[in-house]
């Protein structure tokens, strides 16, 4: 007898090269069965005919730390059809104690920040410290480190001593490109990708580095793609919404303290300081983010000024940053054996209130952008690749029953399931507390809280999959 019986979807697993109208059969939390008028018991049927149905989104770049705006991240990912994520920051402390409360029942890896001057205490920590921050991150559950290089920037030596030795020790090693020498731009994306040497990388966001910074936006694109071309050892992402994400949190000196929001301030023609900040609200150009009662919402004008000025500046935001042209680029372009350039679909998103794979990301496909099987690639294969979660972003039999089911005709989400456990069901979340994926030394820590471990090995190879 099947757990779940999923009836008439149209299905569509590109690793299986399956796209046509289906059923999908779960037991024990794994694919039973794919195929055509499926029959045989089952304890629930689900009519999800006239829907899409494809291996759970992943979203590979979010960010779920209270101090990015909220612990409502795994909530509002899973309202939009998420069924596993990537955080890029952390704090892991903060994540793993609200996971509990907030988790939403989704498959969770954190990386642990590795900056100044929250995990550092200047920019130029020692290897030691870094071994010691690494070591830390990993038994307590981190699946590995970021560096925040645009927004609280290492010198060039010590950034790429940090991603060296994160690797040794067998981490999952991220980079928002930027460092004391180049800041959140395509000279900073340049410098990481000299910097990585040859050496597995996760280069976060490419779209953030082709914004017209330094010459024009279209050109950067095109140099992004060419680094990336000629560097297949870096895996990448990109998101498509205009929106970025960024802290608006000032020092004692007036100066605004992240380097990304000190380049959109200037972009925009604002100073770099409280003052700066005041008048990019009150002209609409910058958005405080605010806790809307269970989710996060964006705020901007007079309202915005009072609540920062009330958190004495320190509170998450962003600005509409991002030109649309870099972002469709970014999520086409192949590579001469068919492989996508740029691997995923993210959205950078979590508790910032952007997280819009559905609802912007499926009119790649409507406009031709991308096919409905590329786009499951890039939003459920590819991601899962790069995590090293061979049993997601597939429907073969045995696999993880991790399912996101679509409207294609409005862009959102029905329903989800994470190893055949409803996560998202007719538009309430019932997932509960979260699956973490972590190292083999972590593995005790996260199962002493009463979450199940997820255990990878960071230091595999990563099989890139071309084009389907």
């Amino acid at each position: 007898m099947y757990d779940l019986l999923l009836k008439g979807a149209h299905v569509v697993d590109p690793l299986n090269g399956v796209n046509g109208v289906n059923d999908v059969a779960v037991e024990g939390g794994k694919v039973a069965a794919v195929g055509p008028d499926l029959t045989g018991p089952a304890r629930e049927v689900i009519d999800v005919s006239g829907w899409v149905l494809q291996p759970g989104i992943i979203d590979s770049h979010v960010h779920l730390g209270s101090m990015w705006g909220s612990p409502y991240g795994p909530r509002m990912l899973a309202m939009n059809g998420v069924t596993t994520c990537l955080d890029m920051a952390g704090p892991l402390d903060d994540i793993l104690e609200k996971t509990p409360q907030y988790g939403a029942g989704l498959n969770t890896a954190i990386l642990q920040f590795a900056s100044p001057p929250f995990t550092f205490k200047t920019n130029a920590p020692s290897k030691a410290e870094m071994v010691e921050l690494i070591d830390k991150s990993l038994a307590e559950g981190a699946l590995g480190v970021k560096l925040l290089g645009g927004h609280y920037p290492l010198t060039p030596e010590v950034s790429s001593t940090l991603i060296k030795t994160a690797l040794e020790r067998r981490a999952y090693v991220a980079w928002h490109a930027g460092t004391s020498a180049h800041g959140s731009n395509l000279e900073g994306m340049i410098e990481a990708v000299q910097m990585a040497d040859g050496y597995p990388l996760h280069l976060a966001h490419i779209n953030a580095y082709c914004r017209g910074a330094i010459k024009n936006e279209i050109d950067e694109a095109r140099t992004a793609i060419e680094l990336l071309n000629a560097n297949p050892n870096i895996f990448s992402e990109s998101y498509i919404s205009p929106k970025n994400g960024t802290r608006l949190t000032c020092g004692p000196d007036g100066k605004i303290q992240s380097k990304v929001t000190g380049n959109c301030l200037r972009h925009f023609g604002f100073t770099e300081d409280r003052d700066g900040v005041r008048k990019a609200l009150l002209a609409h150009k910058a958005f405080a983010v605010y806790d809307a009662g269970g989710y996060s919402d964006l705020m901007t004008g007079e309202d915005a000024v009072k609540l920062w000025e009330s958190h004495n500046t320190d509170v998450g935001g962003s600005f509409n940053i991002n030109p649309p042209i870099p972002r469709i680029l970014l999520a086409q372009v192949k590579r001469p054996d068919g492989a996508f350039v740029v691997d995923a679909i993210s959205t950078d998103g979590g508790c910032i209130p952007r997280n819009v794979i559905l609802s912007q990301g499926l009119s790649l496909v409507k406009l031709d952008v991308l096919t409905l099987t590329e786009f499951a690639q890039k939003t459920s294969l590819n991601p899962a690749r790069m995590l090293r979660l061979t049993a997601k972003g597939h429907l073969s039999v045995g696999a993880d029953a991790d399912i996101t089911i679509y409207d294609y005709a409005t862009q959102t989400p029905k329903m989800s399931f994470v190893e055949g456990r409803k996560v998202l069901f007719k538009g309430e979340v019932l997932g509960k507390n979260a699956n973490i994926i972590c190292t083999e030394r972590g593995q005790k820590a996260i199962e002493a809280r009463g979450l199940k471990a997820i255990v990878v090995d960071p230091g595999l190879p990563v099989d890139r999959v071309k084009a389907l």
